[in-house]
């Protein structure tokens, strides 16, 4: 395998002899890899893409050029504050190997990462580093390429929906009626949402997509947030999009999965921190967008609860799962979330309110 990999790094235009190449983090998406070279030679990130996931890779790798180019040129550090994507030597931004699509970023050294925001301080920091993210895009004006059709979009969720509703492929429906009536009692609620969106009312910009803790990088040596990084989900859509993604993960007192419901609620004191830090960034954002930052948090949750749910009716095709109901189990905490965010709502909107004077 290492020779393998040599052997595909080799075909990128990098400074140095490698020395070696290790795995780095999980791979649940990605298969990732560290390559160390010889000497002063920088450092690389080395991954396979996976095409299932995103099956427009040459697309995707358009947009991260794209997009870091434009950070590169209004930031003090630009090797340090965005990704630096290293070309291959015939100068596609990727290799292809077989069905596999590899590509190469510089490594960033002297920093570090988290796995979860578990202080206010923490979901402060991930604010800022969204908020950040958005900020220096805001006047990005090229077209992105669409790399996961329908992404957040709950007009296409609703298509999906409805099919395998009507399918019911392993016969689950039946079983349903509660969970499914969750779905439908708030249908148009999220329509409402979404047509705003439509009708650019809520304008959309360069949004990243996976706003999670572990995909902001630190500055070792200050703490300071240094930039955003996996950048494949970086679509046009609207910024609200990447603050409810945030609120949905940042907030929640119990796991994604928890088959606990007592655990679960949405802690206000994240969803502030969060927020001012987002905020305290993020000057942007029109009347409309303000208007509605709060309810996105529901809006994201209620997509996740659906499907969840579509994913365990149509027999688990598209979440790995630890057990036979995992999905379902995951449908009921995620519900258990968005029920503790309306039920927060008027305080919610009333930090957004403040915090936005």
């Amino acid at each position: 395998m290492q020779n393998k990999l040599i052997e595909i790094a080799k075909q990128f235009a990098l400074e140095g002899e490698i020395v070696t190449i290790k795995p780095l983090g999980e791979g649940f998406i990605n298969d990732t890899f560290v390559v160390t070279t010889e000497g002063d030679a920088p450092n690389y990130i080395l991954q396979r893409k996976n095409h299932i996931v995103f099956p427009d890779v040459p697309g995707m790798m358009d947009n991260i050029l794209a997009v870091t180019n434009h950070i590169k040129s209004k930031v003090a550090d630009p090797m340090r504050e965005t990704l630096t994507v290293v070309p291959a030597k015939d100068g596609k931004l990727y290799v292809k190997d077989g069905e596999n699509f590899w590509a190469v970023c510089l490594f960033i050294a002297d920093t570090s990462s988290y796995d979860r925001a578990d202080s206010p301080e923490l979901a402060y920091q991930g604010g800022v580093g969204i908020g950040r993210f958005q900020a220096l895009l805001a006047d990005f004006d090229k077209p992105l390429n669409e790399t996961i059709k329908g992404f957040h979009n709950i007009r296409h969720r609703f298509n999906q929906w409805d099919a395998t509703i009507a399918a019911d492929p392993v016969g689950r429906v039946k079983e349903l009626e509660e969970e499914i009536g969750w779905i439908e009692s708030r249908r148009e609620e999220m329509m409402k949402f979404w047509s705003l969106v439509e009708d650019g009312t809520i304008p959309t910009h360069v949004t990243h997509n996976d706003t999670k803790i572990s995909n902001i990088l630190f500055d070792r040596p200050t703490g300071k947030v240094l930039c955003a990084i996996d950048l494949d989900t970086v679509m046009s859509s609207t910024s609200l999009n990447d603050f409810g993604d945030a609120i949905r993960s940042y907030t929640n007192t119990g796991a994604e999965d928890d088959p606990n419901l007592d655990n679960v609620s949405m802690s206000i004191e994240m969803f502030r921190a969060y927020a001012e830090g987002y905020l305290s960034e993020q000057k942007s954002l029109c009347a409309s967008e303000l208007e509605w930052l709060a309810f996105s948090g529901r809006y994201i949750t209620y997509e996740q609860v659906l499907r969840f749910l579509m994913d365990y009716i149509d027999g688990d095709k598209y979440y790995k799962t630890a057990y036979a109901d995992h999905n379902l189990v995951r449908t009921r905490a995620q519900y258990k979330l968005l029920r503790s965010m309306e039920e927060q709502y008027a305080d919610m909107c009333a930090i957004i309110k403040e915090l936005s004077k």
